[in-house]
């Protein structure tokens, strides 16, 4: 959000319109999402959330960002174990955390992955194993492995182990030719 809001008051009704949105996220789909609908089901006025987001795209792009950021956290507290330096197993773990975040994440899944709505990584809260770090290595890994994901879902209902193993398949020679173009 580019002006987060300070009073509280503010800050409790960019909550309900999110928490709105999500309900119709999850019970109406996508589409469903408007101005008009989360005033009328929020009981705010539509100035309120004109106020906080203009546009459907702006609050989609919102939640995208909160979703992205819980999975950044979970991803860095679970990448702490990994203790290798066997690219495929790094991948393969990396794939998995991903994973599991979007595999329990329904309301990510119908923003992220459901969508042709892209959300923008930010690399620069992204601390990860030493080789990721490098301009725009982790950006490209982590969009092909969300497209695999994305691809998975619309083709199957769900994300499922085939999906995985794509993902880790795709993610690990991307890297293998990212490193064999370093040396």
């Amino acid at each position: 959000m580019q002006n987060p809001p300070k009073q509280s008051r503010s800050k409790l009704r960019i909550q309900t319109i999110i928490e709105t949105a999500e309900k119709i996220l999850l019970e109406e789909g996508i589409d469903n999402i408007t101005i008009a609908h989360i005033s009328e089901l929020s009981g705010l006025k539509r100035t309120s959330t004109y106020k906080f987001f203009p546009t459907p795209k702006s609050l989609k792009s919102e939640m995208s960002n909160i979703y992205i950021s819980e999975c950044i956290r979970d991803f860095k507290s679970k990448s702490e174990n990994i203790k290798t330096d066997n690219l495929s197993v790094i991948v393969l773990r990396c794939v998995g955390i991903l994973y599991d975040y979007f595999d329990n994440n329904l309301k990510a899944q119908k923003l992220i992955l459901s969508n042709e709505f892209s959300p923008s990584l930010e690399t620069d809260k992204i601390k990860l194993p030493e080789m990721f770090n490098k301009d725009g290595v982790y950006r490209v890994f982590t969009q092909i492995i969300i497209s695999i994901f994305s691809l998975n879902l619309k083709e199957n209902d769900s994300i499922d182990e085939v999906g995985k193993i794509e993902a880790h398949r795709a993610g690990h020679a991307y890297l293998l030719d990212w490193v064999n173009q370093s040396s």
